[in-house]
Parts: structure tokens; C-alpha cells; sequence
């Protein structure tokens, strides 16, 4: 997942492959619950791994269930059978919805019948979403349930310490025009109540106004009746819960993939042209059978002109008609995927309005103000309203940074504005936040998406030995999310390679034509990974192996060798790759990367240099002589500066940084504002 404050995003040409959607965060964080409310041992499979299932874990655990992960995706919830093991606790729910409404309720009810407190409270946001109306109904059932800060809003704290009989007879009346976790949340909670007394308690929910977002309330009837609970419902005004209804573990439970995730790869598909050798866009984990009214998001794509295909678990995408098809909806059945329009109605051939999607002004962020914003950002003219927004696509694309408001799917969406007919970049701020739901949702993107070689950008850190190349180049990728080549270490990852194949790296050997060739062949098809932290070859990390001595020898022999210099030549060109790269070495911006955006030349003074190199090999518990280092050091830039073949020196367009007095954080920002001024589209913003 990307962390940094910013991800630019290049301007894409096509997208093609296949993609596996992450389990479903509605269907999560409700089967999590409904397994710890229940009897017996439940195994949930392909769980989706986000911030929202996290703090519901964490919650569950605190109030004494036993989990027990199996591997990933995969863990065992021993439920606590509607008792109370646990009678006090302070649960931080983040800005999970999913499980901040549920247990609200369903704590409100266990803690009245058997005493306990709970205090639950989130982020600030969660601070703002309101809570009222699910209050009210707890309150209106006998529950003690008080505000901690702001009325109507979290934090809060549910019961008191002490049993308190609840009135059960009468039908709960909840909202339905707010929010569908209220009833969700009560639906959830009842059937813990439903055995009180002699007989038990039929209990009627009723809803108060028109109900939104109803196939959510459809994901959970449907859960439910997983569970052994099955409830009536009478058209979608009431709910009937039956007496002695009791939570049993189904034993296995599947998680199917997030619809509402599937809605950006669908519009990608139909956005995106196919990139060659490909047939549009798969998505794997979702089929037109799902139980999520996400999927029906499918529908809208096919107005706006989308090609798509179905198998059981499986969507085929491409695109259709082009420019896209305007629209105007009504996206009370797709409420959270309906955002996936919005960026889509970009593309269209006119003015689309999305309706009834009220409920959008009380999620993670007022996601009506929040699209109209950020597309008014791009060119777009729009109109919004307190349930609608009308988007009339650029005449003129722009771009400016993205605001994500600390919203997943504000985030996810705007990354396909990068298919602009403009090229113009998109910078998405946080993008930290999609990990509420798909935290490799921007590596999944990158994986499918294509660019123009000369769009993916490229900085260059050349310089000596012991300049500090290294540690600066690891911290702007690190800061950036672009990839990293340490290209000093190929040679030597060359030599360990044939190391680990026992084959000979002898000069002797190497004068084989046919010998070199094979070492020729296995650089030019180097599995390798650089990070921050370390080096990976073939999946192993070889941080260590490749700064031994025999690593050394090995790569001063092969790099005698024409053909190898040759593959690792065409093999550096290979880590150019979406989002960018940050390349050191010592002729990056020379000879492997000569229209790099931004080339820096980094030297010091080599008594500098050298004092550095001693302090680290020093701290590594490696003797070292500071007059031999300095000594060594001018003898190596005299070799290097000479030599024949790409002779060490700045690229004529390099910016020179002399870092003799600089911390690694002056160097760091210094670069970064040498990049931010190349970014034009973004520089004044």
C-alpha cells in the first residue's frame, strides 16, 4: 500500500489483464460480527485485509472472542453465544461505519441484559456521521446510551453498568432515509434479545420514511439467514424478527469480492482501450449472481457503453461505444459504486445526472460536495444538489492535486481521470485512505494499466562512490512510491545468480563463448526487487550477499563481458515502470536514461566521502583506515572518470548537488524541489 502524502499518477494509454478484487468490506465486517455473536467456531475464508476489518477485529477481540488466523484472508472466529464475557471496554472503531453502527447496537442491547458499559469512538470524521436516529431507537427499547461529545454524533457510551429490562413489545421505528446502517445495525443486534422472557419476543422493526441503499439491507437479511436467523420482511417498511431466533454458526463461511471495488475495474474496461495482446479487463472474486447491489453497477456501465461478460465468479470487460453514453439515474440501488460514475460521466457525450444518492453527504466525507469539487478540478462543469449531481464533461481538460478527504473511494476513482485525452497527469493526495477497503488497489491498477515509455518518469542520481547516491535515491523513492534500481548491484547480482546455479564465473571459463553467453542469458532474466530496506533476488533477500567480497570479484569478472553489459543494459530499461522509477548509478542519466525528467549529480568532497564510508563500515563492525579510504576513493573516481566505456561525469542537463556539508534530509528536499518544479501541471497548486 502506498503511504507517501502524494502519488503521481502518469497519464495512461491502455489497460489489459486480470485482477483479483479483495473480499467485500460490507460482507466482512458483517460476517465478523454475526460470528462472534454466534455458537460455535465459524471459519471465515477470503476475508478482505483493510483498515474497516482491522478495528472490527480488534474490537471483537477486546470484548473476548478468540480468533485464530489460518493465513491469508483466512481465520477462525469462536463466538461468545450472545453472552457477555467482557463487561467493560473503550473500543476505537476508526472511521468504519461497518462496525461502529452494528455495535453500537448490538453492545446497547447485550450490556442492558447482562450490565457492562462500553464507550465506542472513531476519527474525527466518525465524529461528524451522524448517529441519532440508531440512538433513538436503542433508547426508545430501554438501552442507556449517552453522548460522550457532540448529541447525536460519537462518541458514546452504551449501558451502565447494570442490568435494565427492556421493552421489547412494541415495534422499534428507525429511519430509513439517513442511512441503511441503522436498520442494518438493529437487524444485526435484535435476534440477541428475540429468547427474553418465558416464550421469547417476536419483534417488529419498523421504518420510518423511504429506505436508501436497500441492497445493503439485502446483504444482511441474506447473512442472517447464514447464521440461522431468518427475518420477514413486509415489502421494506417492516421487519419481523422471530421469537427464539438464536445465532448458530454455519461452520464455513466465504467472503465474495467487493462489488463496490469491481465498479472502478469495470470502468476502466470500459474507459481504457485494450492494451495489445489483450481483450479488455477481467475481474475475478464477483459475478451477476453476487449478493452485493453493487453489482448492478454492471447495468449503468452498459448504458454508458460497456461491453461486459459474466461467469460464475468472473467479469469480462472492454470498451464499447466511445465517447461513453451519458446518463441519468437514479442510483438509490448502488449507492457506493454510483461515485465510479461520476468519473466515468467524464467521458460521456454530454451532461449525466446521478439521482436519489442523498446519502452520499454522510459517509466518510460529503462525497456530493467532494466530487463536485475535485471534477470541477479537471474541467468539468457541475451542478449538485442535496440528493443529485449533474456533470457536464471538459471541454478543456486541467489538472490540479486530488483531495481525497480521507475517502477510499474519492481516491480510487479519480485515479482513472489519468486516461484523459490531455496526458495530463493526476495527482491523488493520501492515497494511503483506499486501505479502508483495497490497500493494493493502486499496485492492482498499475498492474493492468500501460503507458508511453516516455510518460513513466525517470530521476536520475549519478555520482562517486561513497557520494550517497544510494541513501538518497531509496529516500525519494520511498517519498515519491516510484520503484527503485540500485544499478551498482546488478553486476554482483549477476555473479551471486551464478553462484546459486553453481555455475563458474572464472575468467577462464568466461572466455567460452557458448559459457558467456548462458551468463549473458541469466542477466538479461534477473528476478530482482530493490526496496528501501533491502535486495531481493528470485524472492530471497541477498542485502548481505551482495556486499561480500566474493560478490565483488564475481561482478568484476562478468562485467568484462560484452553480452552482459548488454542484457543488464536492456534490463535496467525494464524497472521503468508505473508510477516511475528512481535510478542510481553511475551513468543513469548519461547512458541508461538520457531523457529523464530530472537528473542529479551528486558528489562531496572525497575526505568527506571517506569519512563517511568509514563511520559506515565502523558502525558495521568492520575495521577500516580513513587514509587508505581517501586514498582508495581518488584512485576510484580517476578510474571511473577515465574509463572507455561511459566514463563517469555529469549528464549536461544534471543538476549538480554538492552535499559536503548537507544532512540526507536537506539533500532529500532539495531534490524534491527541483522534481516539484519539473512537475508543471502541479507546481503553482
Amino acid at each position: 500500500m502506498y503511504s507517501t502524502a502524494f502519488l503521481d499518477i502518469p497519464p495512461l494509454l491502455s489497460a489489459g489483464g486480470t485482477v483479483s478484487l479483495p473480499g467485500s468490506k460490507s460482507i466482512s465486517n458483517r460476517v465478523l460480527l454475526l460470528a462472534a455473536l454466534s455458537m460455535g467456531a465459524t471459519d471465515v475464508k477470503d476475508l478482505l485485509d483493510s483498515d474497516d476489518t482491522r478495528v472490527m477485529l480488534d474490537a471483537l477481540r477486546q470484548l473476548g472472542c478468540t480468533i485464530q488466523h489460518r493465513g491469508e484472508g483466512h481465520l477462525t472466529v469462536t463466538g461468545i453465544g450472545g453472552k457477555l464475557p467482557v463487561t467493560n471496554a473503550k473500543l476505537f472503531l476508526g472511521n468504519a461505519g461497518t462496525a461502529m453502527r452494528p455495535l453500537t447496537a448490538a453492545l446497547a442491547l447485550l450490556a442492558s441484559v447482562h450490565g457492562g458499559r462500553f464507550e465506542l469512538s472513531g476519527i474525527a470524521r466518525m465524529h461528524e456521521r451522524p448517529i441519532g436516529d440508531l440512538v433513538e431507537a436503542l433508547r426508545s427499547l430501554g438501552c442507556p446510551v449517552e453522548y460522550l461529545g457532540n448529541e447525536g454524533y460519537p462518541p458514546l457510551a452504551v449501558g451502565n453498568g447494570t442490568p435494565v429490562a427492556l421493552t421489547l413489545d412494541k415495534p422499534i421505528k428507525v429511519r430509513g432515509d439517513v442511512s441503511s446502517q441503522f436498520l442494518t445495525a438493529l437487524l444485526l443486534a435484535l435476534p440477541l434479545v428475540s429468547s427474553l422472557g418465558d416464550k421469547g419476543q417476536t419483534i417488529k422493526i419498523d421504518v420510518v420514511g423511504e429506505l436508501i441503499s436497500r441492497p445493503y439491507i439485502e446483504i444482511t437479511l441474506k447473512l442472517l439467514s447464514r447464521f440461522g436467523v431468518n427475518i420477514e420482511r413486509k415489502d421494506w417498511s417492516r421487519f419481523v424478527i422471530s421469537a427464539g431466533s438464536r445465532y448458530l454458526s454455519p461452520g464455513e463461511i466465504p467472503v465474495e469480492g467487493d462489488a463496490s471495488s469491481a465498479s472502478y475495474f469495470v470502468a476502466l474496461g470500459a474507459i481504457a482501450p485494450a492494451t495489445p495482446g489483450y481483450d479488455g479487463v477481467t475481474i475475478e472474486g464477483v459475478g451477476l449472481s453476487s449478493i452485493q447491489g453493487d453489482i448492478r453497477f454492471v447495468e449503468a456501465a452498459q448504458a454508458m457503453g460497456a461491453e461486459v461478460t459474466s461467469e460464475a465468479n468472473r467479469l469480462h470487460v472492454r470498451r464499447g461505444q466511445w465517447p461513453l453514453k451519458a446518463i441519468d439515474l437514479d442510483c438509490n440501488h448502488i449507492p457506493d459504486a454510483a461515485m465510479t460514475l461520476a468519473v466515468m460521466a467524464l467521458y460521456a457525450d454530454g451532461p449525466s445526472t446521478l439521482r436519489n444518492i442523498a446519502s452520499w453527504r454522510v459517509k466518510e466525507t460529503d462525497r456530493i460536495a467532494a466530487m463536485a469539487i475535485e471534477c470541477r478540478k479537471l474541467g468539468a462543469k457541475v451542478e449538485e444538489g442535496d440528493d443529485f449531481i449533474r456533470i457536464t464533461p471538459p471541454t478543456a481538460w486541467s489538472t490540479a492535486p486530488i483531495h481525497t478527504y480521507d475517502d477510499h473511494r474519492v481516491a480510487m476513482c479519480f485515479s482513472l481521470a489519468a486516461f484523459n485525452p490531455a496526458r495530463l497527469p493526476v495527482r491523488i493526495d493520501d492515497p494511503k485512505c483506499v486501505g479502508k477497503t483495497f490497500p493494493d488497489y493502486f499496485e492492482a491498477l498499475f498492474d493492468i494499466c500501460e503507458a508511453r515509455t516516455d510518460d513513466v518518469p525517470v530521476i536520475c542520481v549519478d555520482g562517486p562512490s561513497a557520494s550517497g547516491k544510494g541513501t538518497l535515491a531509496a529516500e525519494l523513492a520511498t517519498r515519491l512510491g516510484y520503484h527503485l534500481l540500485d544499478s551498482g548491484a546488478l553486476y554482483r547480482l549477476v555473479g551471486i545468480a551464478a553462484q546459486k546455479r553453481q555455475w563458474s564465473t572464472e575468467e577462464a571459463d568466461l572466455q567460452h563463448e557458448a559459457h558467456a553467453a548462458q551468463i549473458a542469458e541469466l542477466a538479461a532474466n534477473l528476478d530482482v526487487r530493490f526496496t528501501a530496506e533491502a535486495i531481493f533476488l528470485d524472492n530471497e533477500d541477498v542485502s548481505e550477499a551482495v556486499r561480500s567480497e566474493a560478490a565483488g570479484m564475481a561482478a568484476s569478472r562478468v562485467s568484462s563481458l560484452p553480452e552482459v553489459r548488454k542484457a543488464l543494459f536492456d534490463l535496467q530499461h525494464q524497472f521503468r515502470q508505473l508510477p516511475g522509477l528512481v535510478a542510481d548509478g553511475r551513468d543513469m542519466g548519461t547512458t541508461i536514461f538520457p531523457n529523464a525528467p530530472l537528473k542529479v549529480y551528486l558528489t562531496a568532497d572525497a575526505r568527506q566521502r571517506a569519512e563517511r564510508r568509514h563511520k559506515q563500515l565502523i558502525s558495521k563492525g568492520i575495521s577500516a583506515n580513513i587514509d587508505s579510504l581517501y586514498a582508495d576513493l581518488l584512485a576510484r573516481d580517476k578510474r571511473d572518470s577515465s574509463r572507455q566505456h561511459a566514463p563517469l561525469k555529469p549528464a549536461e542537463d544534471a543538476e549538480l548537488l554538492d552535499n559536503s556539508s548537507m544532512t540526507i534530509e536537506d539533500s532529500v528536499e532539495q531534490v524534491m524541489r527541483w522534481w516539484q518544479s519539473r512537475q508543471q501541471v502541479f507546481a503553482s497548486k
